[in-house]
């Protein structure tokens, strides 16, 4: 539990944990103008609160996304988790790709540290129950530095044109927690197992899945013709067996405020030609640090 003495203000509330994270929820958005209280209270009655993570850190250590820290109290330091010009390379590469900061900064010590607050709904997932588990873009938050960081591409790729989910995803392996932004609140997920079998979904609701699990997309019918009559169209398909991890709805940051309102990441655009774009500008800087070695 968290203690108290750190929260003398009532309005500051433990909703959830797992090992050291603890997600913390602002009960009423307090420091808020005039003009702005009406939206803010019934904000708040429909559960669009501020929330926070704070990491309880004893001789341990944790990957937090870039710029997400507020403030950290006792014997804590901040590395930049870069191992040379190579690694740095890479890292750009792989943020081009998958939406994430290009350096995530480790945090070790012993004491606390809190993130920044965000209007999004904070996860808090087992990676050991999953094996490997790929995550949406966007969505990492921190996790412990027990756990592998590795960026997958897509099985095919019709999956990347044609299943608006991008080229690469981040996964995670080992044993360790990790923390999510989601869109959506944990209550609202669905946790669906498959053994063996076969899951379509019709839009880019998949918030997580395992890494043990095919991706592709395909057609609703066995035709075209028959895709476009059903109204559907084209769906995406996981095979295999493993876990996903499912919302309601889909991440749309154009209507929906939870998936975009977030000040530890920036709202980022769900278009394969963002994608690419992003991709390119990461290959430039490699070509002119290459041309400066040379």
């Amino acid at each position: 539990m968290v203690d108290s003495s750190i929260f003398s203000n009532k309005n500051l509330k433990e909703i959830a944990s797992m090992g050291n994270f603890h997600v913390l929820e602002h009960e009423k958005d307090l420091s808020i103008s005039s003009s702005s209280a009406v939206n803010h209270y019934f904000a708040s009655k429909m559960n669009v609160r501020k929330r926070q993570l704070m990491l309880d850190l004893s001789n341990s250590s944790y990957i937090v996304q870039a710029g997400a820290m507020q403030w950290m109290s006792g014997n804590v330091n901040m590395a930049s988790n870069v191992k040379g010009v190579g690694d740095f390379l890479g890292k750009m590469v792989s943020s081009a790709v998958t939406k994430e900061s290009a350096v995530k900064p480790i945090y070790q010590g012993t004491g606390r540290m809190m993130l920044e607050p965000t209007y999004r709904y904070i996860v808090l997932i087992d990676v050991a129950e999953w094996g490997t588990v790929v995550l949406d873009d966007g969505l990492f938050l921190a996790c412990e530095s027990s756990l592998q960081q590795k960026v997958v591409a897509r099985s095919n790729l019709s999956s990347a044109v044609l299943g608006g989910e991008g080229l690469f995803n981040l996964s995670l392996s080992g044993k360790g927690i990790a923390a999510l932004e989601c869109y959506v609140p944990y209550e609202e997920l669905i946790e669906v197992v498959l053994d063996n079998d076969v899951m379509k979904i019709d839009g880019n609701m998949a918030v997580a899945w395992s890494g043990s699990l095919d991706f592709t997309v395909e057609k609703s019918g066995k035709s075209l013709l028959g895709s476009a009559v059903s109204g559907e169209g084209l769906v995406n398909v996981y095979r295999g067996s493993g876990k996903i991890l499912l919302a309601p709805t889909a991440a749309d940051y154009n209507i929906n405020p939870a998936a975009s309102s977030s000040s530890t990441g920036q709202s980022q655009s769900k278009t394969n030609q963002g994608t690419l774009e992003k991709a390119g500008k990461a290959f430039d800087v490699i070509s002119d640090v290459l041309d400066i070695f040379n």
